[in-house]
């Protein structure tokens, strides 16, 4: 009974760490030419289901016509909705102009 229950934790552990980030990569017109990024967290309640504050890539990006918007789940990101059992689940956008 033990050694089953090792590992249903072990198998449990390994299927919550190993997940892939969430990572969404948009173009717009010929992308960043630059170095210049602009990181805006996003806010979202109960694992993203109720967004609070979503940022708005085309004020993130000044006016710019060429940008490269990335929104993905960073590793702060996630320990953050770990620790708050994912009511609050917030994400990072990032321009670069």
């Amino acid at each position: 009974m033990k050694n089953l229950f090792v590992k249903a934790v072990f198998v449990i552990l390994i299927a919550t760490t190993m997940t892939s980030c969430y990572v969404q990569t948009s173009v717009v017109g010929q992308g960043g030419q630059g170095k210049e990024t602009v990181k805006q967290w996003n806010h979202y309640l109960i694992n993203g289901l109720i967004p609070v504050g979503v940022s708005k890539p085309e004020q993130m990006a000044g006016g710019a016509k060429d940008y490269t918007v990335v929104t993905k789940h960073s590793f702060l990101n996630g320990l953050v909705s770990g620790i708050t059992f994912g009511i609050y689940s917030p994400t990072t956008t990032i321009v670069t102009k």
